[in-house]
């Protein structure tokens, strides 16, 4: 509740102000709402009941086999089979004009399975995640300078939008099990960094995709705001839209579950009171998700194109940054998958790492994302002018922070980067763009790329931060110390 209302008391403020919504929109908005927060109570239970042991089990049983190549051809066919259904992929691939849906889909899931197979690699070898993050970036804007610029800001997107609410959990719960088989000292940060590295990949596939692919130009199509009379019609288009969403959900889970199946079956790892409870996270999980995809796709996403469009059509247009920068710090709270993360590092971190630290540093950095990704919508900035020194920094604090705060740090950009990004954000820029008369390839995409790099920066100098204070203490402590012996060492 306190993660939705926030964002909800934004919409309804501007809504009477600025931007009047048309009443039906609103009612929309307003019942979207109450499914966000009974479908993030229902998914916050499941998940913990079911993906979490799930993950960790799966990784441990995967990490202890001396054969590399099944749990590489496994860890593949997670990633490809996961991210082919995800509901954000489906958002934003159904948005992009230029290129055929399937084609980038496939074309996503494809990259997520390398890097997921990759990334699994890495946790077993102790590869250093900063090699290859610095490796595969050199690569990625490399072939960033060989790509229709029109494929830029699309690929980034891809990348943020893979890691969703259905595929963080068991990802991370999977890199927790695959490092708990390690006793060296690395293990613990290690666990972290296999969302990051699943993010480079789809980023790398659609900008190879851009290099072969020759897509015919075609125009944006705004998706219709449905005409709401009455709270009965609201209520229809949310009744008509459930077995949308109850199918979609079903199709994500069922890969994920249908490997899970296999693999109890040939491991008996799991008791029959553990997969009773594994089975009712798996109905909150799905209820869950239900719940909240048709609360944002139904009733977010027309508030956000209208709002954005509204603001933009009048003389203040330039309160497009303010007030993205405003919706940005709170509506990362209300991320599914958030919660997941944060719990994850504080736990890992023995509570060194708070949750409500990381809540702040995760505001902080989607508040100025979406800031910045507004000036490119006014402006028509081109993304690489952001991009490059983001990543720049991104990758330069790598060498002064603990590796645990890169791991979570390069994480938490998948992660902030999830459902409310891709169907209320991401409406919000292409409905400004619209009527701004900018171009929606190149100026309104890219605002989910925005959103997951900024969180690197935040996070990494929230760690950066604590180093610094730990040095100084340390300084402190060797100074009194010294100070004692002298003391001592006088009156002897």
């Amino acid at each position: 509740m306190a993660s939705v209302l926030p964002i909800t008391a934004i919409v309804f403020v501007l809504s009477i102000t600025i931007a009047p919504l048309e009443p039906g929109t609103l009612v929309l908005f307003l019942f979207g709402a109450v499914l966000l927060v009974l479908g993030m109570g229902f998914f916050t239970l499941g998940v913990d009941m079911s993906m979490i042991p799930m993950g960790d089990g799966m990784g441990v049983a995967l990490s202890r086999t001396r054969r590399l190549l099944l749990p590489v051809l496994i860890y593949f066919l997670l990633g490809v089979l996961s991210t082919m259904a995800e509901p954000d992929l489906q958002v934003l691939a159904k948005q992009v004009p230029a290129i055929d849906t399937q084609v980038l889909v496939v074309t996503v899931a494809v990259g997520v399975g390398i890097f997921l197979a990759v990334a699994a690699l890495r946790i077993r070898r102790s590869v250093p995640l900063r090699r290859l993050l610095l490796f595969f970036y050199a690569l990625v804007f490399g072939l960033a300078a060989l790509a229709p610029i029109n494929f830029i800001p699309v690929s980034f997107d891809s990348g943020g939008v893979t890691t969703g609410p259905i595929t963080v959990p068991f990802i991370m719960a999977l890199g927790l099990g695959i490092a708990s088989s390690r006793s060296d000292a690395n293990s613990a940060s290690d666990s972290f960094g296999l969302v990051s590295l699943c993010s480079i990949g789809p980023i790398l596939a659609v900008l190879l995709l851009g290099v072969c692919y020759q897509p015919q130009e075609v125009p944006y199509t705004a998706a219709p705001i449905p005409e709401i009379a009455t709270t009965a019609d609201a209520a229809r288009c949310f009744r008509d839209a459930f077995p949308i969403y109850f199918h979609e959900v079903a199709t994500a889970l069922a890969p994920i579950v249908g490997l899970f199946a296999v693999f109890q079956a040939a491991t008996r790892r799991f008791r029959s009171n553990q997969l009773l409870r594994i089975g009712a996270g798996l109905i909150y999980t799905y209820l869950g998700l239900v719940l909240f995809l048709c609360g944002v796709n139904v009733g977010f996403m027309p508030a956000g194109s209208f709002l954005g469009a509204t603001v933009a059509a009048g003389e203040t247009r330039w309160l497009l940054v303010p007030i993205g920068m405003l919706i940005g710090f709170y509506i990362v709270k209300a991320e599914p998958a958030v919660a997941v993360l944060t719990k994850q590092v504080e736990e890992v971190s023995n509570g060194s790492i708070s949750h409500k630290a990381m809540g702040r540093a995760l505001s902080v950095g989607v508040c100025i994302s979406v800031g910045l990704a507004m000036v490119r919508v006014l402006t028509g900035l081109n993304i690489l002018w952001l991009l490059i020194p983001g990543y720049a920094i991104s990758l330069g604090l790598t060498f002064f922070v603990p590796p645990i705060f890169t791991g979570i740090a390069f994480d938490s950009g998948g992660v902030a980067s999830g459902p409310m990004t891709a169907t209320f954000l991401l409406p919000f820029a292409m409905g400004a763009c619209s009527a701004l008369g900018g171009n929606i390839m190149t100026d309104a995409f890219g605002i989910v790329a925005m959103v997951a790099m900024t969180p690197l920066v935040t996070i990494q100098s929230m760690g950066l931060y604590s180093e610094i204070r730990h040095r100084l203490a340390r300084r402190r402590l060797r100074y009194h110390m010294e100070r004692v012996e002298d003391v001592v060492i006088y009156f002897d």
